[in-house]
């Protein structure tokens, strides 16, 4: 059975390791926790889309440590999360299949063998898998945020679906850090209607052209200043080719108050 695709929200910082953030994240816990269960069983790895790491030149990136460490590339939060290892392993193998899939299809990538875990890939993962026991390869993000391209690369990717390999686009349907609060209320809610309506196209052509016209959505350039925790969406699109989207998290007073979604794609 082809695995799913998902985008997902990886919250803020390390919240799973502070016990004073776990009643504001209960509903994404929840959620990201029953991933195993939609699955029906353990993915051969996992391919994490991460907004946090962005290639800068030409080439895009993947990791191939065998045992990655980690990037606490978070500030200001308590002293031990600054401690915390997720020490699922790597996939060498896997990071070259993924780097020898884009390279076919045009996209230009190259291997990065001393890349660790990032918080937009360790934080979910662990709250999917606690016990770490499934590898996991990172793929970066281009920091041109060009939509068309990250679709490109899911479209690419698309084949690892039938060898077990679940590819996730980590990142959030509403990113404003300078506007999480009252004010981002009524745009969040007003993008993520956008988002759902979109994603629900069942014609992949139509599908894709909405994602690609993403500014033009209600309140876009609100809800994502830089689009770098949205384009991860567009891979996990593109790898799906087609399969309905099923929106398996929501909430509606995040961040106190925000409308925040979560998809599954097959």
């Amino acid at each position: 059975m082809t695995m799913p695709t998902y985008f997902i929200s990886h919250g803020g910082g390390p919240w799973p390791w502070m016990p004073e953030a776990q009643t504001m994240y209960a509903p994404l816990r929840a959620a990201l926790q029953d991933i195993p269960r939609q699955l029906g069983r353990n993915p051969k790895a996992i391919l994490m889309v991460s907004a946090h790491w962005e290639a800068q030149q030409e080439n895009l990136l993947v990791a191939a440590a065998p045992q990655p460490s980690m990037v606490y590339d978070y500030y200001g939060f308590p002293s031990h999360t600054y401690e915390i290892h997720y020490p699922a392993p790597g996939d060498p193998a896997l990071a070259q299949q993924v780097c020898n899939l884009l390279e076919a299809a045009g996209l230009p990538t190259r291997l990065d063998r001393e890349r660790g875990f990032d918080h937009g890939a360790f934080v979910p993962a662990y709250i999917i898998y606690p016990q770490a026991k499934v590898p996991m390869v990172q793929l970066s993000i281009h920091a041109n945020y060009d939509p068309a391209l990250h679709y490109a690369m899911g479209e690419a990717l698309a084949a690892l679906r039938d060898e077990d390999v679940l590819i996730i686009g980590s990142g959030l349907s509403y990113h404003n850090l300078r506007n999480m609060g009252p004010g981002g209320v009524e745009p969040s809610a007003r993008f993520d209607a956008w988002l759902d309506q979109s994603l629900s196209l069942r014609d992949p052509a139509a599908r894709r052209q909405a994602l690609m016209d993403w500014e033009q959505a209600p309140a876009a350039r609100i809800a994502h200043p830089r689009e770098d925790h949205l384009v991860p969406l567009m891979v996990a699109v593109g790898a799906a080719q087609g399969d309905a989207a099923y929106r398996f998290h929501h909430e509606t007073q995040a961040f106190g108050g925000l409308t925040v979604s979560s998809y599954r794609f097959g």
